[in-house]
């Protein structure tokens, strides 16, 4: 057994230390500082026992020492990117998967990422034939993987499956097959026999991303790495995990709808504000490459209490459909309830039309929500929500074809919006024709939309014909 020697970690940001304390010097968090035993690998261990390992690393070691080479002739022809079949995860990715690549795939339970990853070894392997996906999962035996496999159309020759807790023998696997693509799932399942710990803790997680990151840089294999979340939506595991990886991904969603969406919190080899929108089925998950009309209502008809906005996520303007209801209230105090958008706007926005719109809705039970689990929370929404809660109260429907957008001051002024002509052509894109919006400096025309400017409440309400 190899020698322990006990240290204190900091799970939020990675400090360690050799004593104990109640505060993290480093970041300042109350309580996050926990022991571990981090084991000091023995040179006979299976990691550096692994044949012709040892011999490799300390030629690729020397190799680099004496091969410093001028940044213009560096050979950049063996990084081209990988296709994992989703045109959604390449562009999130950065075009694909770079080879090397270490990439870290949190979310919550059941959200879907196993599946995703899944068929993504599948397409990889019916692309390339000649090659090797390698599917390592330490949650799932290799007879339920397959069964799911089947049921997602991803059986294909070439896509090997192992079923195993133990770092040695992933690492072996790697090393013996030499894959096109590995996949671990997950993180917190392998163990390392070298160093102390239970499954899941702080020591077994940063060893064997370590161990699965040199194998990756080592042998050039990228690999795909399923990590779990804990209850406050964090990855598990210590904070130096998301420094080690390359790529940390973020799969989210609501359980109760279909809608899955894919957004890089960390990305070396390409953007961090791109997501990828896809969708979860029986059959497995499917990407949607144009998300607009799932966040719009499919009536024709008008109706009061609805109204259309267009809000940012990364580079992609997508329409949320706001809808209000309004009641009298039988409470001393009103209710106020949401989906999909911040109570506390919501109150905020309420005042405001009082006070500068004339509607009168304090003693008025209010419901505001979304389409499709979609999020209005960027103040750009603000016109939308206020033209729909006025709409409701007035029993005035706005036109199906009019959209509204831009973010409201406390004293009634509409604030502009950034990359607000982005949004404008994905409204004429949609059929939009008419869209109210705040003042710009400089003036948008965009084929097939009237552009309403306005700079009071008031004078929104007006353009929108609710009052």
């Amino acid at each position: 057994m190899a020698k322990s020697t006990t240290r204190y970690v900091c799970s939020e940001c990675g400090w360690d230390g050799l004593k104990w304390v109640g505060r993290c010097p480093q970041c300042g968090q109350w309580g996050t500082v926990e022991e571990f035993h981090e084991a000091r690998p023995a040179a006979t261990s299976s990691r550096t026992a692994a044949p012709g390992r040892t011999s490799r690393t300390q030629a690729a070691t020397a190799t680099a020492i004496s091969a410093a080479t001028p940044i213009t002739q560096v050979d950049t022809s063996t990084a081209a990117r990988l296709a994992t079949g989703f045109g959604e995860f390449d562009r999130v990715l950065g075009g694909g998967i770079v080879p090397g690549s270490v990439v870290l795939i949190a979310g919550e339970p059941g959200i879907g990422k196993s599946t995703l990853l899944l068929e993504t070894a599948g397409n990889i392997a019916a692309a390339r034939p000649d090659g090797k996906v390698l599917y390592l999962s330490g949650e799932e035996s290799q007879a339920q993987v397959r069964l799911r496999a089947a049921r997602i159309n991803a059986m294909e020759p070439n896509l090997l499956l192992a079923s195993t807790t133990d770092l040695a023998t992933v690492l072996g696997l790697i090393e013996r097959e030499r894959p096109t693509l590995a996949i671990v799932d997950s993180a917190q399942t392998i163990v390392s026999q070298d160093v102390d710990g239970i499954s899941g803790g702080s020591t077994q997680v940063r060893e064997v991303a370590s161990a699965l990151i040199d194998t990756a840089k080592t042998l050039d294999v990228p690999v795909l790495l399923v990590g779990h979340v804990t209850k406050d939506g964090s990855i598990a595991g210590p904070r130096t995990l998301e420094h080690l990886v390359d790529v940390v991904c973020q799969f989210e969603g609501d359980a109760e709808t279909a809608l899955r969406m894919l957004r890089a919190v960390k990305n070396r080899f390409g953007p961090t504000d791109e997501v990828g929108c896809f969708d979860m089925s029986g059959e497995g998950i499917e990407e949607v490459s144009d998300p607009s009309g799932l966040f719009l209502s499919s009536a024709d008809e008008q109706v009061e209490g609805t109204c259309v906005t267009f809000t940012l996520d990364g580079h992609r303007s997508l329409p949320i459909e706001i809808q209000a209801l309004v009641t009298n209230s039988v409470l001393p105090t009103p209710r106020r309830a949401v989906v999909g958008v911040e109570a506390n706007r919501i109150a905020m926005l309420t005042a405001v039309l009082y006070r500068h719109g004339k509607v009168n809705l304090l003693a008025n039970d209010l419901y505001v929500s979304t389409i499709a689990g979609g999020l209005a929370k960027e103040p750009a929404c603000d016109l939308a929500i206020v033209a729909a809660l006025a709409s409701a109260a007035k029993a005035k429907p706005i036109v199906r074809s009019i959209c509204a957008i831009g973010e409201i001051s406390l004293t009634g002024q509409i604030r502009p919006v950034p990359r607000l002509e982005h949004r404008l052509r994905e409204a004429a894109r949609l059929g939009f024709t008419v869209a109210v919006v705040p003042p710009t400096r400089k003036k948008v025309a965009i084929e097939g939309l009237r552009i309403v400017e306005v700079t009071h409440l008031r004078d929104a309400l007006d353009a929108l014909k609710v009052i």
